[in-house]
Formats: structure tokens, C-alpha cells, sequence
């Protein structure tokens, strides 16, 4: 068993015909004779059903020996009985062809029998059923996951889709609904070593650690996957045994040094960070959201997109030491007193702001103000934008005194300035929301489509004053 330290690889010219095989139903001998029948008359024509690995430009189709381990039940039926679209928009060979072939289809209880043959017939000894646990895939494993996704190259090959678009390399496997298709187990396996599956055949072995694999299986398994439920360990049982004695012994150990003993930003490290470290005394933990509070301390200040001097807590302190973080932060610190007299909401702020590329100073917001794009831009404001909402630090009124405005120096932009904010190009908002603000707390929101951060900037601008 790998551990978090070790060193794996990931595929990314990869992934043929996967997916997730349920519990088999047991057909009828009759209908097994029939489907091996089939399959030796018309599968073998194209795919192997045994044999050692080989590259792919010496076969006519994925191999077949594993079968058992690779199809999602339900997606391969529909893939047998004509319903799903090719995999390989250019082939399997794209050095022979660059138009998909048309796979035969049969009807479907022969599909519903050759699915219980190779669930019996076709199983891989190398894969190891319950390797990966679907049902503690987070929100930020996915999101994660796809970073790595793209840092590994994997979007050199594979097609996926992001926020209404089809995007990447269409010479390998499409990854589109995915989740649908593979085996999860399966795929880990695969990303361990694609090259014991499809040696010489342009996969690609990335240097990644396993909980990044972790994260990109995780990604790919909820790709199409409506309503994907996600783990929260914020629920976990380690929260409901944490303490806020241990949790003053670990913030003592570990958070003072730059936080400070009273959470007041002057730890000993402080005076030589940029940004301060978040002072602690002014936020009160109790009402921030979960989620944000668990990355952050988890995670590292990077998965939130704050500043890496944050560590990443995980491996030092393990899940029980967050818990108990967690619960004295929410016990010690309770906030500003009267946010009124809050640090910030001066009108015309000093800033050291980098300025955007030429290309963006000269875009202009292509959205109309009007009351539907305000609303939307509200709503993301207020509620919905991530990896936090602008409210936590911009405030309700858009004054730079929200909740966690009143723990970063410098203090968050008061949007209610007219004027200062009629200076601000809509380009210069743009690329600001995109890509974060060095040297202050405004964190990139890279994940947010452009159509959402221009009614954000439609919102934004119908605060000033």
C-alpha cells in the first residue's frame, strides 16, 4: 500500500473502454453460451480477451482480458445497444483514421448477458475492489482534481467539460462523463502505472504523489454524475470528539508562531511575511462556513487562494488535531465587537495593486446593468461565488467590514467609494477577480465562468456612492 509520501504516476493518454461493474445478474446458461458466442465471433475480431499488454498501434481496439473490471454495468449495456456516442472522436488508431468507428450493438438482454460474462470471465487479479472510497470524495478533492488534472497534462488528450464547454485534446479517450462510466478501482490502478496497460502507446507517466491521484480519480468519477453527493468531514466523527483543551495546545504549538499567542497577527514570524498572517482575534470562527475554515487549516492557504505561508495541516496534525483547532477558534475568538469601528471603510484606499495586461485594461463589461444581471451578480456576492463568498470580507454593504475584513491587513476594498471605483477599468476588476491581488487577502475566484464575474462587476459597481 502506497502511502500519502510515496511517489505514483498518472495516465493521461489514456483510458479506453472503462467503468464500474455492479453486482452481476445471473442469467441463464443458455444466455452465457450465447454471449461467449458473441463475443469469440464478433469481439475477437477486433479486441483481445487475453494476452500480455500491448502497445496500441499493434491492435485494432482496447483490450478485453479486463473487462470485468473496467465497465460501469449500466454504461456498458448502453454502449453495447447503440446509446452512447464514441469515445474516440478520431479512432482508436488515430494513426490510421480520424473519424470514430460505429461499434456493432446488440439487443439488450445479449448486452445484459455479455456484461455477466465478463463480470465472471474477465476480472483483473491486479485491481483491488475498494481502493478508492467514492463516498469520501469532497468538494475540494474534485476541484483539486482537476487542477492536477491540467497540471499533468491529462487535458493534452482527453476531452472534458467545463462550465458548459467542451475543452482539451480529442486524441485519446473522451473523459465527458466520466463518472458514468468507469470503475473507480479500476482507474486507480490505471493511474498508478497506465504503461501495465497500454505500454508504448503515448501514455504519459506523471510524477505525482497519491492523494493527488486520489484527487484526479476522484475528479473524473464525478464528471457527469448529476447531484454528486459530497463528503464533508466537517461532519466526520473526529468533530464530534474534539476538544478545545487540545485544540489550545496545538494552536499554542503551531498557529502562534505566526498568528500570535492571542491570535492578534504578531507571532514571531509575522514581521517578515507579506501578507500578515489573518488576524485571528478580530474574526468570529463561529460564523464562518465550514468548508472554508476546514480547507484553509487542512488544506493550506493555496486551496483557498490565499497565501502559501499558510501550511497545509493535514499530515502534521491529522483530521482529530483540526477538529480540535476548529472547536478553539470558535470557542476563543468571537470577532470585532461593533464592525462599525471595524478597521477599513475608508473611502480612497492605498494599494500597491499590479496592474492588468493591456489586453484585459481594454475590455469592457459586454453585460447590460440591468435589474436581472445586478441580481445575478448579487447572488454571487452574497451567497454562491467561490472558494468564499465577497460578503465575508467586502461586507453586506460592499464597505470592505465583512466579517473576515476586520483580520487582513490590508483591509478589503470598500466597493461604496464612487470615487475611487469610477477609476477602476471593468478590465482591471476582471483580472483582479480572476487571478487574486498579491500582497492582500483578495483571493483568485479562477473557478467562476466570465459571464458570472461580469454580473459580479455589475453588482459591485451599483454599490458605489
Amino acid at each position: 500500500m502506497l502511502t500519502v509520501r510515496s511517489r505514483v504516476v498518472i495516465g493521461s493518454a489514456v483510458l479506453a473502454l472503462v467503468g464500474l461493474m455492479s453486482s452481476p445478474q445471473l442469467s441463464s446458461a443458455s444466455d452465457q453460451a450465447r454471449a461467449k458466442d458473441i463475443i469469440q465471433q464478433t469481439c475477437v475480431q477486433c479486441h483481445r480477451l487475453e494476452g500480455q499488454p500491448d502497445s496500441r498501434f499493434n491492435l485494432k481496439a482496447p483490450d478485453l482480458m479486463w473487462a470485468g473490471s473496467k465497465y460501469q454495468r449500466s454504461w456498458l449495456i448502453r454502449w453495447l445497444t447503440g446509446k452512447e456516442g464514441p469515445l474516440y472522436a478520431k479512432g482508436y488508431r488515430w494513426d490510421l483514421t480520424e473519424v470514430p468507428s460505429k461499434h456493432p450493438m446488440v439487443t439488450e438482454s445479449e448486452a445484459d448477458a455479455i456484461a455477466d460474462y465478463f463480470a465472471e470471465h474477465n476480472k483483473d487479479p491486479r485491481v483491488k475492489v475498494g481502493a478508492f472510497d467514492l463516498s469520501k470524495v469532497t468538494k475540494f478533492d474534485a476541484t483539486f482534481g482537476g487542477m492536477a488534472y491540467k497540471a499533468h497534462a491529462c487535458l493534452g488528450c482527453h476531452v472534458i467539460e467545463e462550465n458548459g464547454r467542451f475543452i482539451g485534446g480529442p486524441q485519446s479517450a473522451s473523459l465527458v462523463a466520466a463518472g458514468q462510466r468507469y470503475d473507480k478501482d479500476w482507474l486507480f490502478r490505471f493511474g498508478q502505472n497506465p504503461q501495465d496497460f497500454t505500454p508504448h502507446s503515448g501514455e504519459f507517466l506523471a510524477d505525482a504523489t497519491e492523494p493527488q491521484l486520489r484527487a484526479v480519480i476522484g475528479f473524473l468519477m464525478v464528471q457527469g454524475v448529476k447531484d454528486f453527493t459530497y463528503y464533508e468531514p466537517w461532519t466526520s466523527s473526529e468533530f464530534g470528539m474534539a476538544r478545545v483543551d487540545r485544540g489550545k495546545v496545538i494552536y499554542k504549538e503551531y498557529c502562534s508562531q505566526c498568528h500570535g499567542a492571542t491570535g492578534k497577527g504578531d507571532g514571531p514570524a509575522a514581521s517578515g511575511l507579506e501578507p500578515k498572517p489573518a488576524i485571528h482575534a478580530n474574526i468570529p470562527f463561529e460564523k464562518l462556513p465550514p468548508e472554508y475554515l476546514y480547507n484553509v487549516i487542512n488544506h493550506g492557504g493555496p486551496a483557498v487562494g490565499k497565501s502559501p505561508n499558510m501550511p497545509y495541516w493535514n499530515l502534521t496534525i491529522g483530521q482529530q488535531g483540526v477538529a480540535d483547532v476548529m472547536a478553539y477558534l470558535k470557542v476563543t475568538f468571537k470577532g470585532v465587537p461593533d464592525m462599525a469601528a471595524a478597521p477599513g471603510g475608508v473611502c480612497v484606499q492605498p494599494r500597491k495593486t499590479a496592474k492588468a495586461p493591456e489586453d484585459f485594461l481594454t475590455r469592457t463589461n459586454p453585460l447590460p446593468a440591468s435589474a436581472g444581471t445586478i441580481q445575478a451578480g448579487k447572488t454571487l456576492y452574497l451567497k454562491t461565488a467561490q472558494p468564499v463568498a465577497c460578503v465575508m470580507c467586502h461586507g453586506e454593504q460592499g464597505d470592505g467590514k465583512g466579517i473576515m475584513g476586520a483580520a487582513l491587513v490590508p483591509p478589503p476594498r470598500n466597493f461604496t467609494c464612487g470615487s475611487m471605483m469610477k477609476d477602476i477599468p471593468d478590465g482591471q476588476m476582471f483580472w483582479i477577480i480572476k487571478n487574486g491581488s498579491m500582497g492582500t487577502g483578495m483571493m483568485p475566484f479562477t473557478g467562476l465562468p466570465d459571464e458570472q464575474v461580469w454580473q459580479l462587476i455589475q453588482y459591485v459597481r451599483s454599490l458605489a456612492k
